[in-house]
């Protein structure tokens, strides 16, 4: 009889088309708003308080139509994704099962009621027992969640209150209480169901983790912090370490003072013998010597490699710059830049405020590199140290970029006082008569930004180098600058000669009278010159 012949057909799951999509999108512009923010360009926040109100209002949002959906789950029946998404259905949110079940606890613990399924487990245990899965899946979630403030532990709370109900304990009950006593700050208590662990002789590695990242709070000495024994323990019961377990032991190091230099490069030989160090393992180390000639091995040996986030402290990018900044070491600031460009390496640079903190990148360029080089990289990285800038700028005496520069007012730069003023105050020491023009632009267009703002305040030296710039390119009678120094009540007086010329040239008797007038009613020292001036050099009515 002939065999039938079956062609073996390459597997494929239902993502297989989207992930083939996906991998075709790069980041490509650096300089482009998150995802998460390009909604309407028109209402992209551009300081770091409108990111995280934007942030705040796109969650609300989120919140809330989730809300509706799941309140409401007849109007929202039909399933058109495919594959299945289940988050883009309603789920349901109220309890169903009213009667005492195991079901029931199962359902609150699902939903993350931990009040209801704590309450429910006591009902079930008057009548029957709860299975040691259900159980484990309670504990996990009062531990993680707790039922009242997650930074206090109490004593006897419910998480610990039912575990001394159970009449069987095994490892992941343990590991449960234990891991949520560490992440509330109960590190004496842990420790000590930790030997009533191990004289039950039961083991569990994420145990061991915990408690080891928790050690430098339970000892005080140095040498005390560093204590082999809950890894000769871990040796002992053939527990087998993981990444997290190196790292935190690294960790603990860190809090170790002298003996972290020691002890810190063994470990990380061990990970590399396994193959498993992440960057937060590096970050580690960098905090523990803190040499820019650790870093520079550290780079060499992690070019052109790719990451995912393994840890939740992969934060080596941002120590990485800020030791380059302090150091003012710009070749490794390229090199730890280049590192954040492969792959998705961008991906791990943390929050808004890691984020800010590698922008320092920045600053370093405007401290070393020559201006050129200074604005090709100020386009492409949106700057985070605009004052940085302006200096730089100064430095290589390239003040006739400074109205190409003010364009960072569409960063939201323009809300800031500090700022503004330096830039007038470079515009208001060049005299070139080619930039003049430009200046006066800018002055009119920074004098527009303070009259539409109330809460920016109007300094002396604002108006004095406003009024400079304006009156250069005898472009004064577009702002009404004498009202404004009524309006302020702040004159500089070291201008009113400028002024009065200018009057003269555009034949303003009338304005310059009215300056003779503020000048007296200020008192100011130059007003007898000023009102001869008037006289001589204008034809006055009576």
């Amino acid at each position: 009889s002939k065999e039938a012949i079956v062609i073996p057909r390459k597997k494929s799951n239902k993502e297989a088309v989207l992930e083939a999509l996906a991998s075709t999108v790069q980041r490509q512009d650096p300089t482009a708003y998150p995802y998460q923010f390009q909604d309407d360009s028109y209402l992209s926040p551009r300081t770091s308080t409108e990111f995280k109100l934007f942030s705040l209002s796109q969650e609300s949002g989120r919140a809330a139509a989730k809300y509706f959906v799941n309140s409401n789950p007849k109007l929202f029946t039909k399933d058109f994704a495919e594959p299945h998404i289940p988050c883009l259905m309603p789920e349901s949110v109220a309890l169903r099962l009213e009667e005492v079940s195991q079901e029931a606890l199962e359902e609150r613990i699902s939903l993350r009621k931990v009040l209801a399924a704590v309450e429910m487990y006591d009902q079930l245990l008057q009548s029957t027992a709860v299975s040691m899965e259900t159980t484990h899946k309670l504990l996990d979630l009062i531990c993680l969640y707790c039922d009242r403030d997650p930074v206090q532990e109490g004593e006897n709370n419910n998480a610990e209150r039912i575990f001394n109900l159970l009449p069987e304990r095994d490892a992941r009950c343990y590991s449960a209480l234990i891991r949520g006593m560490v992440k509330h700050g109960a590190y004496a208590k842990a420790f000590n169901l930790y030997a009533d662990l191990l004289n039950n002789r039961l083991s569990d590695v994420h145990v061991f983790n915990a408690l080891i990242s928790a050690v430098p709070d339970v000892r005080e000495k140095f040498n005390e912090r560093w204590d082999l024994e809950l890894l000769n323990q871990m040796n002992e019961q053939k527990v087998h370490p993981n990444l997290l377990t190196f790292n935190s032991v690294l960790k603990a190091l860190r809090r170790c003072g002298f003996l972290a230099k020691t002890f810190s490069p063994q470990t990380l030989n061990e990970m590399k013998a396994l193959g498993i160090p992440s960057l937060a393992t590096y970050e580690h180390i960098l905090a523990v010597f803190y040499k820019s000639e650790v870093l520079q091995d550290v780079l060499t040996e992690l070019e052109g490699t790719s990451f995912t986030c393994q840890d939740p402290n992969d934060l080596f990018f941002t120590t990485a710059m800020k030791m380059c900044l302090d150091g003012k070491d710009l070749e490794l600031g390229y090199k730890v830049h280049s590192l954040v460009e492969v792959g998705e390496n961008w991906r791990l640079l943390g929050d808004s405020y890691q984020q800010g903190l590698y922008g320092r990148f920045f600053n370093l360029l405007c401290m070393m590199e020559h201006i050129d080089v200074v604005l090709k990289w100020y386009s492409r990285i949106v700057p985070s140290g605009m004052k940085n800038l302006l200096q730089a700028l100064d430095t290589d005496s390239r003040l006739d970029l400074l109205p190409t520069i003010w364009k960072i007012k569409a960063l939201g730069h323009d809300n800031k006082v500090d700022l503004v003023e330096e830039l007038l105050s470079l515009m208001a020491r060049e005299e070139h008569s080619q930039v003049q023009e430009s200046f006066a632009a800018c002055a009119l267009d920074v004098k527009s930004v303070f009259d539409g703002r109330p809460s920016m305040e109007w300094s002396t030296s604002s108006l004095s180098h406003i009024s400079t710039l304006l009156l250069r390119a005898n472009k004064l009678q577009k702002a009404d600058m004498l009202q404004l120094f009524k309006d302020k009540n702040r004159v500089p007086g070291a201008l009113l000669s400028s002024f009065l010329t200018a009057c003269r040239c555009s034949a303003s008797p009338q304005r310059a009278v009215e300056l003779v007038q503020l000048s007296a009613a200020f008192g100011l020292p130059t007003t007898p010159e000023l009102a001869k001036r008037t006289q001589a050099e204008f034809e006055l009515n009576d």
